[in-house]
């Protein structure tokens, strides 16, 4: 009972770190605007560019990176329980990308989850964290849909853990991770269909 009761408070201050909103705060306190009223309404670093400017969508990104990538990081180092199989890093990441997108703070009206999940996959592992980065940019860049980026480089994490020999419990969770990723995106995907889906640039 013990160790239950461990993971499962492993969970829930990974979901309140998660629930810490950068976006939202960076809106907030540059412009004084809820940039849940903004644009698509997220609070993620898509759409705080339309608020703020690029050199901000990089600062949230890669905020949200390290607030997914902490809380993974110290279980994986100070939770002994269920290690053997990654069950602490597995529920940390999985606390954390939750938290970000359904943040208890903001009435449960967050982000999608893309950076905070791309940092909890580079602290499970730096090298597949760094080739999911690489495919996103990739992609973004030669598209210019963020969303398109996103989509397709989560798809990636859950086979490139497998081709990295990483845990089983890592590898169900990039598939989780990314099923779950996919489905915040969903309006995106009937805009990209439809064509009306909004570009990073011009």
């Amino acid at each position: 009972m013990i160790k239950i009761g461990i993971i499962f408070g492993v969970f829930i201050i990974s979901y309140l770190i998660g629930s810490i909103s950068t976006g939202y705060i960076i809106v907030k306190l540059k412009t004084g605007q809820d940039i849940r009223n903004v644009g698509s309404g997220s609070t993620g670093a898509t759409n705080v560019k339309r608020v703020l400017g690029t050199p901000y969508f990089f600062i949230v990104m890669l905020l949200d990176a390290l607030k997914g990538a902490v809380p993974v990081l110290l279980a994986i180092h100070f939770i002994q329980s269920f290690s053997n199989i990654g069950l602490p890093a597995v529920i940390a990441s999985l606390g954390v990308i939750i938290g970000h997108s359904k943040p208890l703070f903001l009435k449960f009206k967050g982000g999608k989850s893309v950076a905070t999940g791309v940092g909890t996959i580079l602290a499970l592992n730096w090298q597949v964290g760094l080739i999911i980065a690489v495919i996103w940019s990739t992609i973004t860049y030669i598209s210019k849909y963020v969303s398109l980026g996103s989509i397709i480089s989560v798809l990636f994490a859950p086979i490139l853990m497998f081709l990295f020999h990483q845990p089983i419990s890592y590898i169900i969770y990039c598939a989780i991770g990314a099923i779950y990723i996919v489905y915040l995106h969903r309006e995106n995907i009937k805009r990209l269909i439809n064509g009306n889906e909004n570009k990073v640039r011009k």
